[in-house]
């Protein structure tokens, strides 16, 4: 009997197994000290194997790789410690797959590194993980630079809230006078009272002549309670923005030498053209201080900013996030899906169950959302359908149906190389005010023949 159960449960697990897809595969459990790898068993005696986190261990890992003649390695998106071991992974020759980390976590039995490794090489050998999108390494230098960009706005504003409450801690309302702290105005004013100035009246003679608030009540705003210690922390806080502006404009021009770098692959080297075309005579806060768009322009070879309610933030923002190459997601719909603006459709018994949108802090998502939000008020096709999607959906919905549309036409004119056409839109909307006139007339038409 015990012969016979034990057959049996080696024909049950001979059916249950997968077929090998990847047979020279291997996965690895990243952290920020060590690197666990496992190999298939009859690569090495010691299929198993825990590489430090140092370069020269990662060379020694990948050297180990190619010994036990892996052609394919999978590991998990932790952090941002995969990042290095990925590059140079790739260097060695190695198709690497960065898988989301979702996708590997039920690990059965006792959770270790060692299991975690073992599982993601079992997983990738029978073909069960999907590699992550990943942008070229030139786009992603920018996507770098973009988001440390976006990391020092942050902070300034920080220091502007800092300047805010040292001063109303003095009782200087210059936040009421002024509507930016940060202008020509307010950055006069918290200069002087740094280098010494105490007086109202001189305080207020350094406001610009467009200030809408009269002398008197600047003179007012500007008398304060002096104390040593909330002007110690303006004085800081000052500094801080100064020198934050002063990152940010030098992080402005390493974009730009990224962006020529890369224009210049496209159009033979010759980038004088852009560069005049790309130079400002002056920017708003926060705006880029040369005009990205005909950079992106000449490596995509389409003007996306023509899309209403795109920004040139927006352009580049989407650029550095995905890249000049969308063929990859295959069609539109996979692209808004993988934006984190399609339905999340949850369905049992042949029910929806919930048709949310995936809980997803993507980039792309918050730029196309954020453009989307921009046409509440503009006068076009896209800000009439924008504002009848709110009436009927509520502004959340509208917001997110919006962008999805903004997602497919991007999608759309980067792979057909095709133009914004606002044409269809017009066309869409003026059949819709057609409806809407007949629909009027004929209550007007009811309403009279009630009466």
């Amino acid at each position: 009997m015990a012969k016979s159960t034990k057959k049996t449960k080696n024909k049950a697990q001979n059916v249950n197994t997968f077929a090998i897809i990847n047979p020279n595969a291997a996965g690895i459990d990243i952290s920020s000290k060590d690197n666990v790898v496992s190999v298939p068993k009859d690569r090495a005696k010691d299929n198993i194997r825990t590489f430090g986190a140092y370069t020269c261990d990662l060379h020694d890992l990948a050297k180990w790789l190619i010994e036990c003649k892996i052609e394919t390695v999978a590991m998990e998106s932790t952090s941002f410690y995969w990042k290095e071991l990925f590059l140079l992974l790739q260097e060695y020759g190695l198709d690497v797959f960065l898988v989301n980390s979702r996708h590997v976590k039920n690990v059965t039995g006792k959770k270790t590194d060692e299991e975690d490794a073992h599982w993601i090489m079992r997983l990738h050998t029978c073909g069960l993980l999907t590699n992550s999108f990943q942008p070229p390494e030139e786009v992603r230098t920018i996507r770098e630079l973009i988001r440390h960009r976006n990391g020092l706005k942050k902070q300034k504003t920080i220091a502007v809230n800092k300047m805010t409450k040292s001063l109303n801690s003095m009782n200087i309302k210059l936040n009421v006078v002024l509507s930016d702290l940060t202008s020509v105005s307010g950055q006069d004013i918290i200069s002087a009272i740094n280098k010494g100035e105490r007086d109202p009246e001189q305080l207020a003679k350094l406001v610009h002549h467009k200030v809408r608030a009269s002398q008197e009540e600047i003179t007012k705003a500007c008398e304060g309670i002096w104390r040593k210690e909330c002007l110690f922390e303006l004085k800081q806080a000052s500094d801080s923005y100064a020198f934050i502006q002063k990152q940010i404009s030098e992080c402005d021009r390493f974009i730009e030498e990224q962006l020529e770098e890369i224009a210049g692959k496209y159009n033979n080297g010759d980038i004088t053209e852009l560069k005049l075309k790309a130079n400002k005579s002056h920017s708003r806060k926060n705006e880029f201080r040369f005009d990205p768009v005909p950079y992106v322009k000449a490596i995509m070879g389409i003007d996306t900013s023509r899309i209403y309610g795109f920004s040139e933030d927006t352009v580049l923002t989407l650029f550095s996030e995905i890249g000049p190459d969308l063929s990859c997601f295959g069609t539109a719909n996979r692209f808004a899906s993988w934006v984190g603006l399609a339905p999340n459709n949850k369905i049992s018994g042949g029910k929806i169950i919930s048709s949310r949108l995936p809980k997803k802090n993507h980039k792309v998502k918050t730029a196309l959302i954020h453009a989307a939000n921009s046409l509440y008020r503009s006068d076009n096709v896209f800000g009439h359908y924008y504002r009848r999607l709110k009436s009927r959906i509520g502004p959340k919905a509208a917001k997110c149906a919006m962008a999805r549309k903004m997602a497919i036409i991007y999608f759309n004119m980067v792979t057909k190389h095709q133009e914004f056409d606002p044409a269809v839109f017009e066309e869409n909307q003026s059949r819709f005010k057609e409806k809407r006139i007949k629909y009027l007339e004929q209550q007007l038409a009811d309403l009279k023949h009630a009466a």
